[in-house]
C-alpha cells in the first residue's frame, strides 16, 4: 500500500465508468469537469463516503447507533484513505442561537478572555465593583430595620437536576436542622422527594434572626453570633451567602452577598465571573426575558388587521374572521356597541382610541351582554368584559400545548422584535457590565472580523500580520495596554482568537460580524465558516473535501483562499 497516494480502483458510483485514479496525499487537488461528468460522485459519493464509513465502523456498536453507517460506495478498492471531512455549500445551522462567533469558536475564547481579564462593574450605577469582606456583610445585615425576620442561608445547589439525596445527608451530618429547597423551608428530617429531571436550588439554613433595637450593643443583636453565622455560611456556600427577609411570609425578599464581587452603593452582589457568565446558551448568562435569543415574538397589530379597508363587520380582525368564529364575532360586535364603536366603518377610519380598545381591550370592570346563535343553532346569552384580541391571542399562545396551533395559527400574527430587556444583546446586565479596555463582550461581537482583528492586535501589542500560514508576530515589550498580570493570563487566548479571525479575514469573510446569525449566511459563506473552524482545530492527517469553496469570491480573495488552504 502506498502511503503517499490515495489510490482508487474501479469506481462506478453514479456516472463514473469503472475509473482508476491516483491522487497525491497532503496536497491541494482540484477535480474539475463539465456538469454531470462525475466530479461530486468521485469526491463526495466515493472518497468521502468510504472514508466516513470506515471511520464509523472503527467505533463501538454503541456509538454507531447514534451516527448511522453510510452505504459502501460502488468501488473495487481504495487505498491510503484518511478520515474524511466534507464541507459543502449547504446552509449553516438553523439554530437561532448559533452565530459566526459560536460556530468558529471565537466567542468561546472571548468568553474565557473576559472571564479571566475583564473588569466587572455594577450593572446599576456603573462603578467598578470589588469583593465584600465578612465585616461588610455583618454590618449590612445588622442595618436591617427593627423587627425584620431574616434567614442566613448557605447556597449548596443552584439550578441543577437530580434528587440530591447526598446533599440532604451532608446537611444533616453538619448539624443543621432546616433546609430551603426551591424557596420553601423544610425540616432536614422531612422526607424531601425531588424530581430528578428538574432543576433545583438547595440552601442550608445556617441561622435565623430577628433584628431588635435597644440592646446592650445598640441593636439587640449578638454580633459575635452573627459574625460566626456569616463566616459559616460563606464557608459552606463557597464564598456566597443568601440572606432571605421573611418578614412578609407571602413575599420573601432575597439578597445575595459574596466574597467575590459587590457594589456597596447599590447594595447588590454578583456571583463569580466565569466563562458561562457570558454564554447566552446558559441560564447563568442568558437574558432571563428572551432566554438568550435577543428577540421575542410579539403579536403585530398590522398582521392582526392586514386589510385596514375592511370594517369590523366585514372581518377586519383576521384571526376572528373565520366562519367558525361566531362567538368572537358576536363578542366584538357587542364590545363595539358597548364602547360606541361603529362596526360598518373601515378600520383605518376609526380613531386611535377606538382601535386600541378593539386590539387591547377595555376596562375589566365594564361588563356587557353578548347574544349570539352558535353553530348548532342554539341561542346563547352571557355577561362578560372585553379583553381585546391581542391579549386573547397572547393568553392562548401561553396556554396551548399544541405546537400546530402555535406555529400554524398564532405565529402568523407575530413579528420578531428585539428583546425589551436586553435590547437584542442576549446577555444578563451583569455580563454586559464586564469590560476590557472599555468594551464589553457584546460590543466586541458587534465588530466586523477586520475590526475585531484590529482590536485583538492592539491588545497583543503587535502590528499587522500577513496571513494564516505565517507565524503570529510576538508582542512588542510594553506595547500592549494590558498589565503584566493580564498579559500573562490572556496571552495564549488572544493568540487563538487572532489566528481564527485572521483565517476568516483571509478567506474573504472580513465583512461579517461575530454576532451575525448563522442561519442568515449564504451557502458559500457557511462553507468558508466551517472551513475556518476546521483549520482552527489544527487537526493533522485529515482529508478535507470542499464543494467549490471559491464561489462568489473576488479573484483577489481566491488567491488568499488558496494560499490559506495550502
Amino acid at each position: 500500500m502506498s502511503q503517499s497516494k490515495l489510490i482508487i480502483r474501479g469506481a462506478r458510483e453514479h456516472n463514473l465508468k469503472n475509473i482508476d485514479v491516483e491522487i497525491p496525499r497532503e496536497k491541494l487537488v482540484v477535480i474539475t469537469g463539465l456538469s454531470g461528468s462525475g466530479k461530486s460522485s468521485l469526491a463526495f459519493d466515493t472518497i468521502y463516503a468510504e472514508g466516513q464509513r470506515r471511520y464509523v465502523e472503527s467505533l463501538s456498536a454503541y456509538a454507531r447507533q447514534f451516527l448511522g453507517l453510510m452505504e459502501k460506495p460502488d468501488v473495487d478498492q481504495i487505498e491510503g484513505l484518511s478520515p474524511a471531512i466534507s464541507i459543502d455549500q449547504k446552509g449553516s445551522s438553523r439554530n437561532p442561537r448559533s452565530t459566526v462567533g459560536t460556530v468558529t469558536e471565537v466567542y468561546d475564547y472571548l468568553r474565557l478572555f473576559f472571564a479571566r481579564v475583564g473588569q466587572p462593574h455594577c450593572p446599576q450605577c456603573g462603578r467598578p465593583i470589588t469583593r465584600q469582606t465578612t465585616e461588610q456583610i455583618v454590618d449590612a445585615i445588622a442595618s436591617y430595620p427593627e423587627g425584620s425576620r431574616l434567614l442566613i442561608l448557605a447556597p449548596l445547589i443552584k439550578d441543577r437536576k437530580g434528587e440530591h439525596k447526598q446533599v440532604f445527608e451532608q446537611i444533616r451530618k453538619a448539624g443543621y436542622v432546616r433546609v430551603r429547597v426551591n424557596g420553601v423551608v423544610y425540616d432536614v428530617n422531612d422526607e424531601i422527594e425531588l424530581d430528578r429531571y428538574k432543576n433545583h436550588t438547595i440552601e442550608a439554613v445556617v441561622d435565623r434572626l430577628i433584628i431588635r433595637k435597644g440592646g446592650s450593643n445598640g441593636n439587640g443583636l449578638d454580633m459575635t453570633r452573627l459574625a460566626d453565622s456569616v463566616e459559616t455560611a460563606l464557608h459552606l456556600g463557597g464564598g456566597i451567602l443568601m440572606l432571605s427577609d421573611v418578614t412578609n411570609q407571602d413575599a420573601p425578599r432575597d439578597r445575595l452577598f459574596s466574597e467575590h464581587l459587590s457594589c456597596p452603593v447599590c447594595n447588590i452582589s454578583l456571583p463569580a465571573i466565569e466563562p458561562r457568565t457570558f454564554s447566552f446558551n446558559s441560564p447563568h448568562g442568558a437574558c432571563p426575558t428572551c432566554m438568550g435569543l435577543g428577540a421575542q415574538l410579539e403579536f403585530d397589530p398590522e398582521l392582526v388587521v392586514p386589510n385596514p379597508e375592511l370594517s369590523l363587520a366585514e372581518g377586519a380582525l383576521h384571526p376572528w374572521s373565520r366562519n367558525t368564529a361566531v362567538y368572537y364575532q358576536a363578542l366584538v360586535e357587542a364590545a363595539a356597541h358597548h364602547y360606541g364603536i361603529p362596526i360598518d366603518v373601515p378600520w383605518k377610519q376609526l380613531s386611535r382610541k377606538q382601535q386600541n380598545i378593539i386590539l387591547y381591550g377595555g376596562k375589566r370592570n365594564e361588563v356587557f351582554t353578548v347574544r349570539y346563535v352558535n353553530q348548532y343553532g342554539r341561542a346563547r346569552e352571557f355577561q362578560t368584559s372585553y379583553e381585546g384580541i391581542i391579549p386573547n391571542l397572547k393568553r392562548r399562545e401561553k396556554e396551548t400545548s399544541s405546537d400546530f396551533i402555535r406555529s400554524e395559527y398564532l405565529e402568523r400574527y407575530m413579528t420578531e422584535r428585539p428583546c425589551p430587556s436586553c435590547g437584542g444583546k442576549r446577555l444578563r446586565p451583569e455580563a454586559l457590565a464586564v469590560t476590557i479596555q472599555g468594551q464589553n463582550i457584546h460590543e466586541v461581537s458587534e465588530m466586523s472580523i477586520v475590526e475585531a482583528l484590529t482590536w485583538v492586535r492592539a491588545l497583543r501589542g503587535v502590528g499587522d500580520d500577513e496571513h494564516y500560514n505565517a507565524p503570529l508576530p510576538e508582542q512588542v515589550p510594553g506595547a500592549s495596554p494590558l498589565s503584566q498580570r493580564e498579559w500573562t493570563i490572556a496571552r495564549q487566548v488572544l493568540k487563538e482568537i487572532q489566528a481564527r479571525l485572521r483565517f476568516m479575514h483571509d478567506v474573504g469573510l472580513d465583512y461579517l460580524t461575530l454576532n451575525r446569525k448563522a442561519g442568515t449566511l449564504s451557502g458559500g459563506e457557511a462553507q468558508r465558516i466551517r472551513l475556518a473552524t476546521q483549520i482552527g482545530s489544527q487537526l493533522v492527517g485529515v482529508l478535507y473535501i470542499l464543494d467549490e469553496p471559491s464561489i462568489g469570491l473576488h479573484q483577489r480573495d481566491n488567491a488568499r483562499l488558496i494560499r490559506t488552504s495550502l
